[in-house]
Protein backbone atom coordinates (compact mmCIF):
# COMPACT_ATOMS: atom_id res chain seq x y z
CA UNK A 1 0.00 0.00 0.00
CA UNK A 2 1.35 3.36 -1.11
CA UNK A 3 2.68 5.66 1.74
CA UNK A 4 0.31 8.62 1.88
CA UNK A 5 1.66 12.21 1.32
CA UNK A 6 4.10 13.88 4.26
CA UNK A 7 2.36 17.32 5.00
CA UNK A 8 4.09 20.20 6.41
CA UNK A 9 2.73 19.10 9.98
CA UNK A 10 4.04 15.58 9.53
CA UNK A 11 7.35 16.93 8.84
CA UNK A 12 7.53 19.03 11.83
CA UNK A 13 6.35 15.95 14.35
CA UNK A 14 9.40 13.67 12.37
CA UNK A 15 11.96 17.09 13.25
CA UNK A 16 10.67 17.33 16.81
CA UNK A 17 11.42 13.74 17.30
CA UNK A 18 14.65 13.53 15.64
CA UNK A 19 16.04 16.64 17.86
CA UNK A 20 14.36 15.35 20.83
CA UNK A 21 16.54 11.68 20.20
CA UNK A 22 19.52 14.31 19.47
CA UNK A 23 19.72 16.95 22.03
CA UNK A 24 17.63 15.40 24.88
CA UNK A 25 18.17 11.28 24.90
CA UNK A 26 21.59 12.02 23.32
CA UNK A 27 21.25 9.52 20.35
CA UNK A 28 23.20 9.36 17.44
CA UNK A 29 22.03 10.32 13.88
CA UNK A 30 22.80 6.52 12.90
CA UNK A 31 20.32 6.00 16.25
CA UNK A 32 17.74 8.60 15.17
CA UNK A 33 17.93 6.93 11.48
CA UNK A 34 17.28 3.59 12.52
CA UNK A 35 14.36 4.38 15.02
CA UNK A 36 12.52 6.94 13.04
CA UNK A 37 12.52 4.22 10.13
CA UNK A 38 14.69 6.80 7.88
CA UNK A 39 18.02 7.12 6.33
CA UNK A 40 20.70 8.79 7.99
CA UNK A 41 20.91 11.51 5.73
CA UNK A 42 16.95 12.05 6.30
CA UNK A 43 17.72 12.22 10.41
CA UNK A 44 20.12 14.90 9.77
CA UNK A 45 18.12 16.81 7.66
CA UNK A 46 15.41 16.42 10.41
CA UNK A 47 17.78 17.64 12.90
CA UNK A 48 18.85 20.11 11.23
CA UNK A 49 15.50 21.76 10.39
CA UNK A 50 14.45 21.30 14.00
CA UNK A 51 16.58 24.07 14.63
CA UNK A 52 15.71 26.09 11.31
CA UNK A 53 12.25 25.75 12.75
CA UNK A 54 13.32 26.36 16.43
CA UNK A 55 11.66 23.37 17.84
CA UNK A 56 14.34 23.27 20.25
CA UNK A 57 15.66 25.63 22.70
CA UNK A 58 19.56 24.59 23.31
CA UNK A 59 21.07 25.76 27.23
CA UNK A 60 24.43 25.39 27.68
CA UNK A 61 24.77 24.13 30.62
CA UNK A 62 28.45 25.21 31.30
CA UNK A 63 30.76 28.17 33.04
CA UNK A 64 31.11 29.45 29.54
CA UNK A 65 27.65 29.95 28.79
CA UNK A 66 27.78 32.87 31.24
CA UNK A 67 30.68 34.42 29.45
CA UNK A 68 28.96 34.26 25.98
CA UNK A 69 26.15 36.00 27.13
CA UNK A 70 28.27 38.46 29.71
CA UNK A 71 29.76 39.48 25.86
CA UNK A 72 27.27 39.76 23.97
CA UNK A 73 25.21 42.56 26.87
CA UNK A 74 29.08 44.21 27.03
CA UNK A 75 28.32 44.58 22.57
CA UNK A 76 24.96 45.81 23.17
CA UNK A 77 25.55 47.77 25.97
CA UNK A 78 29.00 49.65 24.74
CA UNK A 79 28.08 49.24 20.74
CA UNK A 80 31.82 47.30 20.92
CA UNK A 81 32.74 45.09 17.78
CA UNK A 82 34.96 42.78 19.36
CA UNK A 83 33.96 41.18 23.38
CA UNK A 84 35.64 37.86 24.81
CA UNK A 85 34.99 37.14 28.59
CA UNK A 86 36.76 34.66 29.83
CA UNK A 87 35.58 32.75 33.39
CA UNK A 88 37.31 34.28 36.61
CA UNK A 89 39.56 32.41 39.28
CA UNK A 90 37.95 33.37 42.68
CA UNK A 91 40.91 31.99 44.25
CA UNK A 92 43.72 33.36 41.62
CA UNK A 93 45.43 36.90 42.55
CA UNK A 94 46.58 37.31 38.73
CA UNK A 95 45.77 40.49 36.98
CA UNK A 96 46.41 38.70 33.28
CA UNK A 97 45.01 34.65 33.89
CA UNK A 98 43.24 33.98 31.20
CA UNK A 99 42.89 37.04 28.98
CA UNK A 100 46.84 37.35 28.47
CA UNK A 101 46.00 33.72 26.39
CA UNK A 102 42.78 34.95 25.02
CA UNK A 103 44.96 37.98 23.53
CA UNK A 104 47.13 36.20 22.29
CA UNK A 105 45.04 34.00 20.14
CA UNK A 106 42.83 36.67 19.27
CA UNK A 107 46.37 38.61 17.86
CA UNK A 108 47.10 34.73 16.23
CA UNK A 109 44.20 34.75 14.09
CA UNK A 110 45.11 38.17 12.26
CA UNK A 111 48.47 36.33 12.24
CA UNK A 112 47.55 33.52 10.25
CA UNK A 113 46.40 35.84 7.36
CA UNK A 114 48.14 35.62 4.19
CA UNK A 115 46.96 39.55 3.50
CA UNK A 116 49.24 41.68 5.27
CA UNK A 117 48.20 42.95 8.65
CA UNK A 118 49.71 45.70 10.60
CA UNK A 119 49.04 45.22 14.39
CA UNK A 120 49.84 47.86 16.47
CA UNK A 121 50.68 47.68 20.65
CA UNK A 122 50.87 49.25 23.53
CA UNK A 123 52.92 48.10 26.67
CA UNK A 124 52.01 47.27 30.09
CA UNK A 125 52.50 44.49 32.42
CA UNK A 126 48.98 42.82 30.93
CA UNK A 127 50.38 42.82 27.44
CA UNK A 128 53.36 41.81 28.07
CA UNK A 129 51.66 38.42 29.84
CA UNK A 130 49.71 38.20 26.01
CA UNK A 131 52.87 38.60 24.20
CA UNK A 132 54.64 35.76 26.20
CA UNK A 133 51.95 33.37 25.08
CA UNK A 134 51.64 34.39 21.57
CA UNK A 135 53.27 31.38 19.93
CA UNK A 136 55.81 31.11 17.44
CA UNK A 137 55.17 32.19 14.19
CA UNK A 138 56.48 33.05 10.66
CA UNK A 139 55.13 36.22 9.35
CA UNK A 140 56.80 37.61 7.53
CA UNK A 141 54.25 39.41 5.51
CA UNK A 142 52.93 41.68 8.59
CA UNK A 143 54.22 44.24 10.70
CA UNK A 144 53.71 45.42 14.50
CA UNK A 145 54.34 48.82 15.61
CA UNK A 146 54.62 49.91 19.33
CA UNK A 147 52.15 52.94 20.34
CA UNK A 148 54.27 54.15 23.09
CA UNK A 149 57.80 54.40 23.87
CA UNK A 150 60.22 51.65 25.11
CA UNK A 151 62.40 53.71 26.47
CA UNK A 152 62.83 54.04 31.01
CA UNK A 153 63.05 57.09 32.44
CA UNK A 154 66.76 55.96 33.19
CA UNK A 155 67.60 55.35 29.95
CA UNK A 156 67.15 52.01 29.59
CA UNK A 157 65.02 50.06 27.68
CA UNK A 158 61.89 49.02 29.66
CA UNK A 159 60.77 45.45 29.99
CA UNK A 160 57.44 45.97 28.98
CA UNK A 161 58.27 46.68 25.53
CA UNK A 162 55.45 44.64 23.76
CA UNK A 163 56.18 45.09 19.73
CA UNK A 164 59.71 43.95 19.96
CA UNK A 165 58.60 40.89 21.93
CA UNK A 166 55.66 39.58 19.46
CA UNK A 167 58.23 41.02 16.33
CA UNK A 168 60.26 38.82 18.24
CA UNK A 169 57.85 35.54 18.34
CA UNK A 170 56.10 35.93 15.36
CA UNK A 171 59.52 36.58 13.19
CA UNK A 172 57.78 39.91 11.64
CA UNK A 173 59.42 43.14 10.95
CA UNK A 174 58.56 45.24 14.10
CA UNK A 175 58.83 49.10 14.48
CA UNK A 176 59.64 50.44 18.39
CA UNK A 177 59.54 53.51 19.31
CA UNK A 178 62.69 55.04 20.79
CA UNK A 179 61.15 57.67 23.18
CA UNK A 180 60.23 57.52 26.66
CA UNK A 181 56.41 57.44 27.38
CA UNK A 182 56.06 61.13 28.36
CA UNK A 183 58.95 63.99 27.97
CA UNK A 184 60.24 66.31 30.26
CA UNK A 185 59.13 69.64 28.66
CA UNK A 186 56.53 70.44 25.76
CA UNK A 187 59.45 71.54 24.14
CA UNK A 188 61.43 68.45 24.46
CA UNK A 189 58.21 66.97 22.92
CA UNK A 190 58.27 69.05 19.75
CA UNK A 191 61.89 68.05 19.17
CA UNK A 192 61.87 64.58 19.75
CA UNK A 193 58.58 63.97 17.60
CA UNK A 194 60.49 66.34 14.68
CA UNK A 195 62.61 63.17 13.67
CA UNK A 196 61.49 61.72 10.02
CA UNK A 197 62.53 57.95 11.78
CA UNK A 198 59.58 58.50 14.17
CA UNK A 199 56.93 59.92 11.56
CA UNK A 200 57.87 56.83 10.23
CA UNK A 201 56.53 54.56 12.97
CA UNK A 202 53.85 57.22 13.38
CA UNK A 203 52.64 57.04 10.30
CA UNK A 204 52.63 52.87 10.32
CA UNK A 205 50.65 53.17 13.32
CA UNK A 206 47.43 55.36 11.87
CA UNK A 207 46.93 52.38 9.53
CA UNK A 208 46.94 49.67 12.31
CA UNK A 209 44.07 46.85 11.34
CA UNK A 210 44.15 45.90 14.87
CA UNK A 211 45.19 48.01 18.17
CA UNK A 212 45.55 45.95 21.53
CA UNK A 213 46.31 48.23 24.94
CA UNK A 214 45.81 48.07 28.42
CA UNK A 215 43.96 50.21 30.38
CA UNK A 216 45.30 51.92 33.61
CA UNK A 217 44.88 53.78 36.62
CA UNK A 218 45.63 57.38 37.81
CA UNK A 219 46.01 56.87 41.86
CA UNK A 220 48.82 56.12 44.33
CA UNK A 221 49.24 52.49 42.40
CA UNK A 222 49.18 53.60 38.19
CA UNK A 223 51.76 52.21 36.79
CA UNK A 224 52.96 55.44 35.43
CA UNK A 225 53.80 56.17 38.69
CA UNK A 226 55.43 52.91 39.86
CA UNK A 227 57.90 53.13 36.68
CA UNK A 228 59.01 56.06 37.20
CA UNK A 229 57.38 57.86 33.85
CA UNK A 230 55.33 60.82 36.32
CA UNK A 231 56.24 62.32 40.29
CA UNK A 232 53.17 61.96 43.06
CA UNK A 233 53.00 65.57 42.81
CA UNK A 234 51.81 65.06 38.99
CA UNK A 235 49.66 62.27 39.99
CA UNK A 236 47.64 64.00 42.87
CA UNK A 237 47.20 67.01 40.12
CA UNK A 238 45.50 64.35 37.47
CA UNK A 239 43.19 63.34 40.48
CA UNK A 240 42.18 66.79 41.15
CA UNK A 241 41.69 67.30 37.28
CA UNK A 242 38.91 64.22 37.30
CA UNK A 243 41.51 61.75 35.75
CA UNK A 244 40.22 57.98 35.86
CA UNK A 245 42.52 56.10 33.54
CA UNK A 246 45.36 56.07 30.82
CA UNK A 247 45.82 54.27 27.85
CA UNK A 248 49.65 54.50 26.47
CA UNK A 249 50.09 57.48 28.99
CA UNK A 250 46.96 59.44 27.60
CA UNK A 251 45.00 60.31 30.68
CA UNK A 252 41.51 60.82 30.36
CA UNK A 253 38.61 61.51 33.01
CA UNK A 254 35.52 58.84 33.47
CA UNK A 255 33.81 60.15 30.66
CA UNK A 256 36.49 59.22 28.41
CA UNK A 257 37.27 62.94 27.69
CA UNK A 258 41.09 63.79 27.33
CA UNK A 259 42.66 65.89 30.60
CA UNK A 260 43.52 69.26 29.13
CA UNK A 261 46.90 70.06 29.90
CA UNK A 262 49.30 68.93 32.95
CA UNK A 263 50.82 65.62 31.41
CA UNK A 264 48.74 65.09 28.07
CA UNK A 265 50.97 68.14 26.53
CA UNK A 266 54.03 66.06 27.01
CA UNK A 267 53.09 62.69 26.09
CA UNK A 268 54.78 61.57 23.19
CA UNK A 269 52.74 58.47 22.59
CA UNK A 270 50.46 57.96 19.51
CA UNK A 271 47.47 59.95 19.91
CA UNK A 272 43.97 58.41 21.03
CA UNK A 273 40.95 58.61 18.19
CA UNK A 274 37.97 59.59 19.91
CA UNK A 275 36.01 57.15 19.25
CA UNK A 276 38.13 54.62 17.66
CA UNK A 277 38.21 54.27 13.82
CA UNK A 278 39.88 50.95 14.17
CA UNK A 279 39.75 47.93 16.09
CA UNK A 280 41.16 48.59 19.11
CA UNK A 281 41.18 45.97 21.98
CA UNK A 282 41.60 46.89 25.64
CA UNK A 283 43.01 43.89 27.99
CA UNK A 284 42.14 44.23 31.27
CA UNK A 285 40.43 42.50 34.21
CA UNK A 286 42.12 44.12 37.05
CA UNK A 287 38.47 45.20 39.82
CA UNK A 288 40.48 48.72 40.45
CA UNK A 289 40.54 49.40 36.99
CA UNK A 290 36.93 49.44 36.73
CA UNK A 291 36.48 53.12 36.90
CA UNK A 292 39.13 53.78 34.14
CA UNK A 293 37.81 50.87 31.96
CA UNK A 294 34.39 52.10 32.00
CA UNK A 295 35.41 55.43 31.35
CA UNK A 296 37.34 54.30 28.14
CA UNK A 297 34.27 52.42 26.90
CA UNK A 298 32.54 55.68 27.43
CA UNK A 299 34.28 57.58 25.69
CA UNK A 300 35.10 55.25 22.76
CA UNK A 301 38.85 55.34 23.45
CA UNK A 302 38.01 51.14 22.76
CA UNK A 303 35.89 49.68 20.39
CA UNK A 304 36.69 46.01 21.54
CA UNK A 305 37.25 44.28 25.33
CA UNK A 306 39.30 41.10 26.55
CA UNK A 307 38.11 40.52 29.92
CA UNK A 308 37.13 38.12 32.77
CA UNK A 309 33.26 37.88 34.14
CA UNK A 310 33.99 39.67 37.54
CA UNK A 311 34.90 42.71 35.72
CA UNK A 312 32.74 42.09 32.62
CA UNK A 313 29.51 41.78 35.48
CA UNK A 314 30.44 45.25 37.25
CA UNK A 315 30.62 47.00 34.17
CA UNK A 316 26.96 46.11 33.52
CA UNK A 317 26.02 47.40 36.59
CA UNK A 318 24.09 50.90 36.67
Amino acid sequence: MARKPETDSDRLDDAARAGWLYYIAGNTQDEIARKLGVSRQSAQRLVSLAITERLIKVRLDHPIGNCLELSDRLKDRFALSHVEVVPADPESSSDTLGIAQAGATALERYFESQHPVVAAMGTGRTLRAMAEQVRPMDCPQHKVVSLVGNIAPDGSATVFDVASRIGDRVRAPHYPMPLPVIATTVHEKSLLLAQKSLRNVLDLASQADVTFVGVGTIDDDAALLRDGFVRPDEIRALVRAGAAGEITGWVFDQNGQLIDGLTNDRVLSVPLQRPAESLVIGVVMAPQRLRAVRGALRGKLISGLITNEKMAGHLLEI
